[in-house]
């Protein structure tokens, strides 16, 4: 039993994770977004082989705003868990370990993302005439 007198000790809620726990975490739950997204390609896939009607319901679907911003989810997911995946092999070569190399490089990671995403789903949303 705690006694009222003892001072507990502090959890997450006052500390703040540096960069690279984020950066860290990120990228796992990036990875469990990418196997999700996959599942929807194959399900899109299979749309595509079921024939003309599954194909329209399914494009429709991911051609709505909600699916919309599942693709671009994953298109920013695709191209942030191969960025600091990139990162990981320089951190493996052992360039990057010094604490400015690693928040510099992880600001990178997330710029590089966000842009290459814009960037691809951009042109992708022009190529579709969407």
């Amino acid at each position: 039993m705690a006694r009222p007198d003892r001072p507990l000790s502090p959890h997450l809620q006052v500390y703040r994770l540096p960069l690279t726990a984020i950066l860290s975490i990120a990228h796992r739950i990036t990875g469990v977004g990418l196997a999700f997204g996959a599942l929807i390609l194959v399900a899109w896939l299979a749309a595509a082989a079921a024939g003309g009607s599954a194909f329209a319901t399914m494009s429709g679907l991911m051609g709505s705003w909600v699916g919309r911003i599942v693709l671009f989810g994953f298109t920013w997911a695709l191209f942030y868990h191969l960025a600091n995946g990139i990162r990981h092999l320089f951190w493996d070569a052992g360039f990057g370990y010094e604490k400015a190399d690693a928040r510099m490089s992880g600001i990178a990671v997330v710029l590089i993302s966000v842009v290459v995403a814009v960037v691809v789903f951009g042109l992708g949303c022009a190529k579709v005439g969407g």
